[in-house]
């Protein structure tokens, strides 16, 4: 009999995520290069962080689980503090370790830019530490273009890593704010 695949719950973040969000983050930090922090976080020093992405507007969590196990999250956030750059975003993706090559990634930007398609966010942007093929190819099928290359960018596990940047445009009528 063949084997039902596992249903995937995609929905916003909650304070009740807080816990296994900050494990999964922190698998990042301490095994890869995806992240360039160094060190790990508390739940509690990851509160601001989660409280920083309501449900609505331009910066968003959205956070998939499989059973009772996280299997991922999405973001958009500020691309960069200067109140000009309001209508950009930086987007990124985080699978746990048994999530990846599932097709969650993909599940988790669908629905991460079919909310920001209601936002006035006119860009979206992302650095994918390299080397990441999944990263690029996941980045790629969603329409993000490289825009350059950002070499020797950060210092971790004893060496230099290049980053890579990308850009999507987002839909008609992302404007600028007031318009």
């Amino acid at each position: 009999m063949a084997q039902k695949p596992e249903e995937v719950q995609v929905r916003p973040g909650a304070e009740a995520d807080l816990a296994p969000l900050t494990d999964l983050y922190n698998h990042y930090v301490r095994e890869t290069a995806v992240t360039f922090d160094t060190a790990v976080f508390t739940p509690e020093q990851r509160r601001p962080w989660l409280r920083s992405h309501p449900e609505d507007g331009p910066h968003r969590l959205l956070v998939a689980w499989t059973g009772d196990a996280i299997a991922g999250y999405a973001t958009s956030g500020p691309f960069r503090p200067k109140p000009a750059y309001a209508t950009s975003v930086e987007a990124s993706v985080y699978l746990a370790p048994h999530a990846v090559g599932r097709g969650i990634g993909t599940l988790l930007y669908d629905a991460l830019f079919a909310a920001l398609a209601e936002e006035r966010v006119h860009r979206a942007f992302a650095g994918i530490a390299l080397p990441n093929e999944a990263s690029v190819r996941l980045h790629e099928r969603f329409g993000f273009r490289r825009i350059g290359e950002f070499t020797e960018a950060g210092w971790k596990f004893g060496r230099y890593w290049d980053v890579r940047w990308y850009e999507k445009r987002l839909g008609p009528g992302h404007g600028h704010p007031s318009g």
